[in-house]
């Protein structure tokens, strides 16, 4: 589930002004002239991003829209156990108003669409994964090629002060303990260009990583040159990888726990592409 204030990037009390800004740049992410040659199935991907955050902008630059849409977030249903001392008038005023709210939520859920999306919509790329090898977070050094074979790779580009990273991260953890004995590697690559520099970056990254309890390998992506192989979007991006090196599918968008056990079985059922 992705709230539409993650969608945009900006935290729930954001100003107006600063929900504009934030749908211009997110806009622009995802813009014709920024993806390239990436294929068909990158570009649908990237129309219906842009088809959420024109929902979300709609919805929250809104007055009207934003306050039902908040309500509807994070107002709790009162119970009937807590009506049951009021009298006939005073339940039947209630039930009232509720439909009423019910009816005004309903018109916005139509008008703005729903916040929950059981599945997201990933690209079928098929092709050979860039191979990397990269500075880990426990001091050592990563080679994607090690787990040729016999792992199905997750593979997910993100950095520090993304709030869809940091909303997605959990998801993360989860299925890797999850699937891990099943054979799933998550491996969480740092942008590191957007860190601090030096020694304070890295440190940034462990705390993140310590905050979040997160366990599986975090490599660092100093240069850049990973993310340019794998023809990163927006952040984060996540990469699906079978056991023979392919890139079975691309997700431009944050995933749960849910999507990411979704493709691990598939990938299991049907563990190689042809190249």
């Amino acid at each position: 589930m992705q709230s539409y204030y993650a969608l945009l990037g900006v935290a729930p009390g954001a100003s107006a002004e600063e929900i504009e800004t934030a749908y211009q740049r997110q806009r622009a992410r995802y813009a014709p002239d920024q993806l390239g040659e990436l294929g068909e199935d990158v570009a649908q991907v990237a129309r219906e991003r842009l088809t959420s955050l024109d929902r979300a902008y709609a919805t929250l630059s809104d007055s009207d829209l934003r306050a039902a849409y908040d309500a509807r977030s994070t107002t709790p249903v009162p119970s009937p156990r807590a009506r049951s001392g009021l009298s006939r008038r005073e339940l039947l005023g209630l039930v009232g108003g509720a439909v009423a709210g019910l009816l005004l939520i309903a018109i916005v859920w139509a008008l703005a669409g729903s916040t929950t999306t059981p599945t997201v919509t990933m690209a079928r790329l098929d092709k050979p994964a860039p191979a990397f090898e990269l500075r880990s977070l426990d001091g050592g050094n990563l080679r994607l090629a090690d787990y040729a074979g016999k792992n199905t790779v997750l593979v997910n580009f993100w950095y520090t002060e993304c709030a869809p990273c940091i909303e997605e991260t959990p998801a993360l953890q989860q299925a890797y303990q999850r699937l891990s004995a099943d054979g799933l590697v998550v491996i969480g690559v740092n942008v590191r260009q957007k860190e601090p520099r030096g020694e304070a970056g890295d440190r940034v990254v462990q705390e993140f990583a310590t905050r979040f309890g997160v366990t599986y390998p975090i490599v660092f992506d100093d240069k850049g040159e990973a993310g340019r192989d794998f023809q990163v979007l927006p952040l984060p991006s996540s990469f699906f990888i079978d056991t023979s090196g392919v890139i079975r599918y691309a997700a431009y968008t944050t995933v749960t726990a849910e999507d990411v056990e979704r493709v691990f079985t598939e990938l299991q059922r049907s563990p190689a592409a042809t190249r």
